[in-house]
């Protein structure tokens, strides 16, 4: 003899469970994962904003963020820091406020990766960006195949700063002209903020990474982009 069993109305906790767990997967399928790593001979503090933070990674050493779909002006660089078991402390370059989990941009000079997910058309937009100067070589590339991504992504592989002219120098790095001199022509502002160009100093920057961002007009070469839903590395010293 079969033993039947009345159906049961799931109840308001059950189903306030269920919507709750379908909104955390929908968010988790939505967001992009960055695999972070160190390829460097020494150690770096990568930070990531709005999404991340910041940490300490050893040579060899990966660390992995969700991004949500959707973020927009976003951000991840390295830095040579020092930090209490507290998180405080400061970089030599990229430092946030002396604190190891970042919540503001970085200070200058550092190499950015630079992002905008699920935007116009369905889109990711990345690269490379030098605006804020250079400190530690990259590359922003989108995980496995890379389908869809026409041009792949950007990679600033080569060692700038023993080659950064006199007046750019700065400890741990190479600032950008902006950042120097504060002029319109440098910084694409004011009375330049519709017709600046490349300079001998964007020049230096793009003839050595030349998949990166040298001035704030530099769209048509240094602009990436891969389907929403694209899932990417950044690599410190590729």
């Amino acid at each position: 003899m079969t033993k039947k069993t009345k159906a049961m109305a799931p109840s308001l906790a059950t189903s306030s469970t269920l919507a709750l767990f379908l909104l955390v997967a929908v968010s988790i399928a939505d967001a992009a994962t960055f695999a972070i790593t160190n390829r460097c001979q020494y150690t770096v503090w990568p930070a990531a904003v709005p999404s991340g933070g910041g940490t300490k990674l050893d040579p060899g050493q990966t660390w992995t963020i969700n991004v949500p779909a959707g973020t927009t002006g976003g951000r991840v660089w390295a830095g040579r820091c020092g930090f209490d078991g507290s998180g405080n402390g400061q970089c030599e370059t990229g430092d946030c406020g002396g604190k190891l989990r970042c919540t503001a941009y970085g200070a200058a000079p550092n190499t950015l990766a630079e992002f905008a997910l699920n935007q116009w058309n369905n889109l990711d937009f990345f690269d490379i960006s030098l605006i804020d100067g250079f400190n530690v070589p990259m590359a922003f590339l989108p995980a496995g195949s890379g389908a869809g991504c026409p041009k792949g992504g950007p990679r600033c592989a080569t060692a700038i700063t023993p080659q950064c002219p006199s007046e750019l120098r700065a400890p741990g790095g190479c600032n950008n002209a902006c950042t120097v001199f504060r002029q319109d022509r440098y910084c694409c502002t004011g009375s330049a903020a519709n017709s600046c160009g490349p300079t001998n100093y964007s020049e230096f920057f793009k003839r050595l990474c030349p998949d990166a961002y040298s001035y704030p007009k530099d769209d048509a070469s240094s602009t990436y982009t891969c389907p929403a839903g694209t899932n990417y590395q950044v690599v410190f010293c590729p």
